[in-house]
């Protein structure tokens, strides 16, 4: 409501905290209102605004207390007012993974859009409040967190420019430069960049649903997208000689007795005998296999585990529950089990027994394989079954490129592609840009057939 029912009254001077303010007050249909300024002349130039708009007749607002003319603007939405918004929207309906990334965007953002003066933090104390406090949920307002981190967060919260300056290219061509970088200003990698970048483009997306902006602001930027499928480094890939020589390694890690290597043989074997994925692999349980005493088997997998964090997940657990990459949460993938593989998970079980959820592979306690703990034990295994010289090589490096050494195979051996990617999870274009790769030590092979047919016309 509106009223010409005002009365304004004289300056005064206020003392608070040992500063001198001078205080505008002022009635408006029986509330007084008052703003205090700094100096006595601003004050005055305050009251003198309000006597002129009260002269000209102007109808005071009796929420705000000022008239038309002298309405008190909202402040600006700042990004980092913004982002925390945003999150606390997306945050109940992502995944773990998704949640990871979208702090990950989130930080990498905010990191860039600070100004450089005096008494900026360090990037790598933003990057930590950031990512392990501002950007999770409880908000960094709803828990105590360490006073180093608050103060990081206070300079933010106070330096964050507004969220509209994105839509200044200049700015935001300068925001998806830095998000190019690492914290140590080397390149990142394609992926980390696509992921990042997806993960603005998301929260802008958001932002124009708010009204902020009328198109998103990244699309006026032109911008070089990082390739959309990176090939497997050749390096990688290891034979079925050289493969088989690794699982039977697992089984020394350890030792006998405490057999932390032994039980684990099925899981490795598991990602190269039938191409699994680390996560689809930790998962598989006894009720969605048939294992036969002879001939191939069948593994009926619909579900993963992948190591996300605590702080990422619902339950507060570690690892995901959730269905396979890139499918419906209840779709199936079968794969076939090869005989020396449907061996192995059998004496796997004879052996060790299964989870209480009936889970072929698992701890000393029962408990979910971590991808630290296979990741631990698989670096042993290279020193026990490989050469010096191909220890030191990316040869089977990680336990994820036993798939890329499954997956290489099958289609050396002229598999079909498009049965290979059923089998995969992936599309046939996915798997002919990254997995179509030569095994180690093929090139020879290649090289004995060019000869002996030149040899043929000499």
């Amino acid at each position: 409501m509106r009223t010409t029912d005002v009365r304004i009254w004289d300056v005064r001077a206020k003392s608070r905290r040992g500063k001198d303010t001078f205080e505008v007050r002022w009635v408006v249909a029986g509330r007084e209102v008052s703003r205090s300024r700094r100096t006595k002349g601003l004050a005055d130039k305050l009251r003198s605004r309000l006597l002129m708009a009260q002269e000209a007749g102007e109808q005071f607002d009796t929420e705000t207390g000022f008239p038309p003319s002298m309405a008190e603007k909202p402040p600006a939405l700042t990004w980092y007012a913004f982002a925390q918004e945003y999150l606390r929207m997306k945050w109940p309906h992502a995944s773990p993974n998704y949640r990871d990334e979208i702090n990950e965007a989130l930080t990498g953002v905010t990191k860039a859009l600070m100004p450089k003066c005096p008494g900026r933090p360090a990037d790598m104390a933003m990057q930590r409040a950031l990512r392990d406090w501002a950007f999770l949920l409880p908000g960094p307002d709803e828990r105590d967190i360490p006073p180093e981190a608050r103060a990081v967060l206070d300079w933010i919260a106070g330096n964050s420019p507004p969220l509209a300056d994105l839509a200044d290219p200049v700015v935001m061509r300068g925001v998806l430069d830095a998000l190019k970088l690492k914290l140590d200003g080397s390149a990142a990698a394609g992926e980390t960049v696509k992921r990042k970048r997806k993960g603005l483009v998301n929260a802008l997306s958001y932002a124009i649903e708010r009204g902020e902006f009328t198109e998103n602001p990244v699309k006026a930027v032109s911008w070089q997208k990082p390739s959309r499928i990176v090939a497997v480094d050749p390096r990688v890939v290891a034979n079925p000689k050289q493969a088989s020589n690794l699982l039977d390694a697992v089984s020394y890690v350890g030792g006998y007795r405490r057999a932390r290597g032994r039980r684990l043989v099925g899981m490795y074997a598991g990602m190269y005998y039938a191409g699994m994925r680390p996560a689809e692999a930790v998962a598989v349980a006894l009720p969605d296999c048939h294992l036969p005493e002879e001939g191939w088997g069948l593994a009926n997998l619909h579900r993963s585990r992948p190591t996300a964090g605590k702080k990422w997940t619902k339950t507060g657990e570690v690892h995901d529950d959730r269905g396979l990459k890139n499918r419906e949460p209840e779709e199936v993938r079968p794969i076939p089990l090869p005989p020396p593989l449907v061996a192995i998970w059998r004496y796997g079980i004879d052996t060790f027994g299964t989870a209480d959820d009936g889970r072929l592979f698992f701890n000393e306690r029962g408990g979910l394989v971590g991808s630290s703990t296979y990741s631990r034990v698989w670096a042993e295994a290279r020193e026990f079954g490989l050469p010096p010289e191909l220890v030191k090589s990316p040869l089977a490096d990680r336990p994820y490129d036993l798939r890329h050494s499954a997956l290489s195979t099958w289609l050396n051996a002229g598999a079909d592609p498009t049965e290979v990617a059923e089998r995969a999870g992936n599309t046939v274009e996915v798997l002919l840009a990254r997995y179509a790769k030569c095994l180690h030590g093929r090139h020879v092979v290649a090289n004995k057939r060019i000869e002996d047919l030149l040899l043929e016309y000499a």
